[in-house]
């Protein structure tokens, strides 16, 4: 069968690009209808995408900043509330007595502090402080003998004389005794945990990350950071689910607490039950 040959009009289209195939036609067409459903269906998917992560987004924000509230921290004022008083006075317990003559006010004894509030709070911490003069071996047992005549339960004996800490812990394994980590400490693992005993480690704030968290409470250890007193200090310790933080400001820190708590509720937070 012989196919016919194009006519001379055809010849001067297809010459000048004026012919155009008809079958090319409907495939440019099928091709432009693809090529819109691909574009509609880009258009419809990608809000739903966006939303998405902008949403997970928002919830690992809210997380973070949230989630200390299913298991906020110990606030331990650093001295008493030495913001409106002078540090270890008896006049740290009242904040009303605001403004005060300090040089007129007078330091009480340990034990007279540890019989006066030690039934009143959650924790006590007795900071240990050494030399100079160079401590002696019975500075360890004046201590014990302090807390025992004072009934205090829930005191915390620290020191950042490791030997003061371990004569502690010698003389009365049942005592809650702490060790200080510093900046030549947060380096070694092995000195993270250098005593197994102590259950408590007080860390210099600006040396915690999640992971010197992760070393320390994967050994049950309490994280007590010291001395937190701005207020992004204070969030990074809210944030890192510190299990106490020491402030001279505890003043500034719970009015700060307090006002995250009411953002991430009305933001929609819910606690676990």
């Amino acid at each position: 069968m012989s196919i016919p040959r194009p006519g001379r009009r055809q010849q001067l289209q297809q010459r000048h690009g004026l012919w155009r195939n008809p079958n090319r036609r409907v495939f440019t067409s099928r091709r432009s209808f693809c090529l819109l459903l691909t574009c509609l269906a880009v258009i419809a998917i990608l809000p739903p995408i966006f939303f998405h992560f902008k949403l997970k987004r928002f919830h690992q924000t809210q997380l973070r900043q949230c989630s200390w509230l299913n298991g906020p921290p110990l606030v331990c004022a650093h001295g008493g509330d030495s913001t409106n008083a002078f540090p270890n006075t008896i006049e740290d317990l009242d904040a009303n007595r605001f403004p005060l003559e300090f040089h007129n006010q007078s330091i009480s004894t340990v034990e007279d502090a540890l019989k006066l509030i030690s039934s009143s709070v959650r924790r006590v911490i007795l900071d240990a402080k050494v030399g100079p003069p160079l401590y002696g071996k019975d500075l360890a047992k004046d201590i014990l003998s302090v807390v025992q005549r004072a009934q205090c339960k829930n005191c915390i004996i620290w020191a950042k004389s490791d030997n003061l800490v371990r004569d502690v812990m010698k003389l009365s394994p049942d005592v809650t005794v702490g060790y200080i980590v510093m900046r030549e400490h947060s380096r070694a693992r092995g000195s993270l945990l250098r005593m197994r005993g102590a259950s408590v480690v007080g860390v210099y704030h600006e040396l915690i990350d999640d992971k010197l968290l992760r070393i320390l409470k994967g050994r049950k250890k309490k994280v007590y950071a010291w001395t937190v007193d701005d207020e992004v200090s204070m969030k990074k310790m809210l944030y890192d689910h510190v299990d106490a933080v020491v402030t001279s400001n505890p003043t500034l820190f719970r009015r700060l607490m307090q006002d995250i708590r009411t953002q991430c509720l009305q933001e929609g937070f819910s606690f676990k039950p």
